[in-house]
């Protein structure tokens, strides 16, 4: 029998962590038909790659995106299947678009995840003919797919379809009886047309959109324990998954979670549990001696199984003005962030009783636990209509000056338009030593890409070419820290089996969703800054990856959709590679 694709003399990685092979893998009807150390029959053969000197390994899986609102406008999803990315999970952090109306979906969604609302509201009115989890994942299924996609249900969106938006966001307002076995149902329901299970979000820092309640924080850092307890109890029958964030004011709520994952003596099953999110932060720098020895003593005293989602490169982050999430630490951030229009928002940051407030609690905030590091001395203006600024930090202007770094910061905004003032800063996995540390601790997940998300603030679509670039420089220096087994492995089939995914491995039988890798192209180009225009959201302009050498070539079942960077005609379009991928479809965990 012939073959549709052949992949020829690569170093061949399964995704279980076994010692990788030379081998020839030839795929038939979706799946891997044969794995060969000799050569293949190549009669008929549709299409050959040439692997020698390359890895073939399976397609990464990236566990935390945000493409909900893309996947309808541009379901190849290309920007993470250029890099080998072959699944995506959607509805993260308690953001959905299953059950709430597109007006309720898109406030929850375009502020926290710096979407342009008018292009969510757009898709929304425009593809969502769903109002049940079944309807939801048959629409996703029969779109033109590039990547397998598969989903959990947020916890905002099922709070809100059930309360509305408005009680779902109001301080006291709490479900009754009736609206929680309707919540409970709801999930239930979701959960039987295979989703993989439940994201929440119990940080309060994430705010609406939209004119009605806007800047109030997301509804589901508005539920009890009570409430968020019920629903837990549905995923532990279900044996399913949530993925949620603690309250980073409250560390100690962290301790809930490990609780409610926890079998309690034996008295119930355990709730596999991911949370956001494990990294060497500069405004925490002890956290991770925390993450890795507090997670593992936890979970083998409670029994529980939880783990911390982490982003395996350097978290840089890029802001036009103060267009940054992490401004809604600060009350006046969030203030100056409510105001949508220009004129508006810079009478505001010019404001002296303003700054006054904003000063006050700048400074207060570096005393407790936060998301940034508040240095405006590491804090660097890339982009400024006074180009005598450009490269200098925020707080060297400030010492030129004698002023407070933030008077500095907001004086530049003021002066030369807030949005037309791009600055870049470091905020997390900085110090290499304990980045590589962190990419071997087994309670830690390799995810948090924010794919489809924050659009002009980061790009870490290709984090898993970054990492085995970091383990195979590490191997060469003779300093290393995984193997490249084991790097390909947290990749890939590791989050698989947490998630209960049907993907991860490239074994005989398994679907052929692949990547070949040009190690000899994985260079200083992965670290790369490009923007690039998105049609589908006006034009916006994005940042992105660019290292296309690296990825010969990207295959989803069974086909070559993408060669260095460039994909197949229809893609997207009119050709499906893709599918729904359902969590009872899973046979392997």
């Amino acid at each position: 029998m012939t073959y549709d694709v052949i992949i020829r003399d690569g170093l061949w990685f399964d995704g279980t962590g076994r010692p990788a092979q030379t081998c020839t893998l030839g795929i038939r009807d979706g799946v891997v038909a044969d794995v060969s150390p000799g050569p293949l029959d190549e009669t008929g053969c549709r299409e050959v790659i040439d692997a020698s000197g390359m890895w073939i390994v399976p397609g990464f899986i990236d566990v935390h995106t945000h493409y909900d609102a893309e996947v309808l406008l541009n379901p190849g999803l290309p920007e993470s299947v250029r890099h080998g990315v072959t699944t995506v999970l959607l509805g993260n952090c308690s953001l959905s678009t299953i059950y709430a109306d597109a007006e309720d979906a898109a406030d929850l969604f375009s502020r926290v995840e710096a979407v342009p609302r008018e292009f969510v509201v757009g898709a929304l009115h425009a593809k969502k003919n769903w109002s049940t989890a079944a309807e939801y994942v048959k629409a996703l299924d029969e779109l033109p797919l590039g990547p397998n996609v598969s989903s959990l249900l947020g916890h905002s969106d099922l709070r809100t379809a059930v309360l509305g938006l408005g009680r779902a966001t109001e301080d006291g307002v709490t479900p009754t009886n009736t609206e929680l076995d309707r919540m409970v149902s709801l999930l239930g329901e979701a959960l039987d047309a295979g989703l993989l299970g439940m994201s929440g979000m119990d940080a309060a820092i994430d705010k609406l959109d939209g004119d009605r309640y806007r800047s109030r924080a997301l509804p589901s850092t508005f539920a009890t324990w009570r409430e968020r307890r019920k629903l837990i109890s549905v995923l532990r029958e279900r044996g399913r998954i949530l993925q949620s964030a603690p309250d980073v004011a409250n560390p100690a709520s962290a301790l809930l979670f490990f609780l409610s994952s926890s079998p309690m003596l034996g008295l119930r099953k355990p709730v596999r549990m991911s949370l956001l999110v494990s990294a060497d932060a500069k405004s925490m720098p002890g956290a991770t001696r925390v993450f890795g020895l507090g997670t593992r003593v936890l979970n083998a005293v409670l029994g529980s199984r939880v783990r911390f989602q982490h982003l395996p490169v350097p978290f840089e982050l890029y802001s036009d003005g103060i267009d940054l999430p992490v401004f809604e630490e600060f009350g006046a951030g969030t203030a100056a962030l409510h105001l949508r229009d220009q004129l508006q928002r810079n009478a505001l940051l010019a404001d002296l009783h303003y700054r006054r407030e904003f000063r006050r609690e700048f400074d207060r905030k570096k005393l407790g636990p936060t998301l940034w590091h508040r240095d405006f001395h590491d804090a660097v203006i890339v982009d400024c209509p006074d180009k005598t600024l450009v490269g200098k930090s925020f707080g060297a202007i400030a010492d030129e000056r004698g002023l407070h770094p933030l008077d500095a910061f907001l004086d530049v905004l003021v002066d030369n338009g807030e949005r037309n003032v791009r600055w870049t800063t470091t905020v997390a996995n900085h110090r290499p030593k304990l980045l590589d540390r962190l990419a071997t601790e087994p309670t830690v997940h390799m995810g948090f890409s924010d794919a489809g998300a924050h659009l002009r603030n980061m790009a870490f679509y290709n984090f898993a070419l970054r990492l085995l670039k970091r383990v195979r420089d590490a191997g060469q220096a003779k300093t290393p820290f995984l193997s490249l087994e084991q790097a390909v492995y947290r990749l890939t089939g590791e989050l698989a089996a947490w998630f209960g995914l049907d993907a991860g491995t490239l074994r005989q039988g398994d679907r052929a969703d692949f990547a070949v890798i040009d190690p000899a192209a994985l260079d200083d180009s992965v670290d790369g800054y490009h923007e690039e225009a998105v049609p589908f959201y006006g034009d916006l302009r994005r940042l992105v990856n660019r290292n296309d050498a690296a990825v010969v070539a990207t295959g989803v079942g069974g086909v070559v959709v993408c060669r260095h960077g460039c994909f197949r005609d229809g893609y997207g379009k009119t050709l499906k590679s893709g599918r729904f991928l359902r969590a009872h479809q899973s046979q392997r965990f």
